[in-house]
């Protein structure tokens, strides 16, 4: 039965309700926190290439080492969330985070990038357990009917952390490269101050008072409002909308994880900028992910999310063509305008394939977040080609966005 208002229209979705507008506060917080520690790794990943003499093959271990603990991390973390709530779930994430954070001093000690892969394979299982949580976290706080819209919103702030990550990351670190150098004390102080910080923040989280949920058993008289499970004869893969999601996701980070780690290369080696200022033209890159999530959260309220989930792919396979072809800056342009269109990817596919699984959802947020793992995989695969041609690695995301066209197009549906 439908929620209706006294004159018996039906009754508006809102976006959340009062009384979980301090937890979203703090929730949305967290994804601005993961954007900045994601996109510092893009800029590691340019600098290890400098101070640790690595190939642009070798240096791709960053993002294998941040993404593969995803796959890793998935469902652990969707147990413990099970098992002890959204809550604590947060706060194993931060947790991990700041230590794999801290880690980073004996790294850089050693001046071993084993043991920076070690601390950033720990930092990725925190990034791995707030992602897990957190977005169906967000999904729960309010109508299911605005949880694509609450999801886009909250990783609009995890764009603005990927705005800021390449900012500081280019300051403190690409800045004042020079030949040869082998200085990882600017690696070892920025780091620091990130795990000082995501201690600080958990323990205010800890105080935190998270009010009840929707019990996804319970009978509800809008089942169109709340999530739950349609169709509760089914197991978690006989929904396959959900299955495809899993699918997108991993192509989608795949796609993500090559773009993002080789933007800084495409901009030297395609139009000549020092690292530092490819550095500065990523925050530019990262702006327009922070406009196209605000511009997609908009936009939702006019176009179904899936509908505008397959627009958004299909104008990606253009630009990848379009940087492909190194037509100057054209191609760059085309290049920034990419993530201003990946920009709802991630938490529309996301929300599509959390819907109307009631009891399954945190089961199924961990299988989602593991397709993460593309993000491991492909950058090694875009390396291969960019050590020939940097532009040339541009044509191989063309087959992740095609993927999250036909989900965003067919495969999205409740069935």
């Amino acid at each position: 039965m439908e929620a209706t208002t006294v004159t018996g229209q039906p009754k508006p979705a809102t976006f959340t309700d009062n009384k979980y507008l301090i937890t979203l506060i703090f929730v949305t917080s967290l994804f601005m926190f993961w954007g900045v520690a994601i996109t510092m790794g893009d800029v590691l990943n340019k600098h290890f290439q400098h101070v640790l003499n690595l190939t642009k093959t070798q240096s791709a271990f960053v993002q294998f080492a941040i993404f593969g603990a995803y796959f890793v991390m998935g469902i652990p973390a969707g147990l413990f969330m099970k098992r002890f709530g959204y809550k604590n779930g947060v706060l194993l994430g931060l947790s991990l985070f700041a230590t794999g954070a801290f880690l980073f001093v004996p790294a850089a000690a050693a001046a071993s990038f084993t043991y920076f892969g070690i601390a950033l394979f720990i930092l990725g299982c925190g990034l791995s357990t707030l992602e897990t949580v957190a977005h169906p976290f967000v999904a729960s706080l309010g109508d299911q009917r605005t949880s694509d819209q609450r999801i886009n919103f909250a990783q609009a702030f995890n764009a603005l952390g990927a705005i800021i990550g390449p900012a500081i990351g280019s300051y403190f670190l690409l800045r004042n490269n020079t030949e040869g150098s082998t200085d990882l004390t600017s690696v070892k102080t920025l780091y620091i101050v990130i795990g000082s910080v995501i201690a600080t923040i958990a323990i205010l989280f800890s105080f935190v008072k998270v009010p009840a949920l929707t019990d996804p058993h319970t009978v509800v008289a809008d089942p169109e409002a709340a999530n739950v499970d349609v169709e509760p004869g089914k197991t978690l893969f006989q929904h396959k909308h959900f299955v495809w999601a899993v699918i997108a996701q991993f192509f989608n980070v795949a796609a993500q994880g090559g773009t993002w780690a080789f933007f800084i290369n495409y901009g030297h080696e395609k139009m000549g900028f020092s690292d530092a200022t490819a550095g500065n033209y990523m925050v530019l890159f990262m702006g327009l992910m922070l406009a196209g999530r605000f511009v997609g959260t908009f936009l939702m309220r006019v176009i179904a999310p899936h509908t505008l989930l397959a627009i958004f792919a299909a104008c990606n396979i253009v630009m990848c063509l379009i940087i492909a072809q190194s037509f100057g800056w054209p191609s760059f342009i085309a290049l920034l305008m990419l993530n201003f269109f990946f920009s709802i990817m991630f938490p529309t596919i996301f929300s599509l394939g959390l819907k109307n699984l009631g009891s399954h959802t945190q089961q199924a947020s961990s299988f989602i977040s593991m397709g993460v793992v593309g993000g491991a995989v492909f950058p090694f695969l875009m390396g291969r080609v960019a050590e020939h041609d940097v532009a040339a690695a541009y044509y191989l995301p063309i087959i992740c966005y095609t993927a999250i066209f036909l989900f965003g197009a067919k495969f999205y549906k409740v069935k």
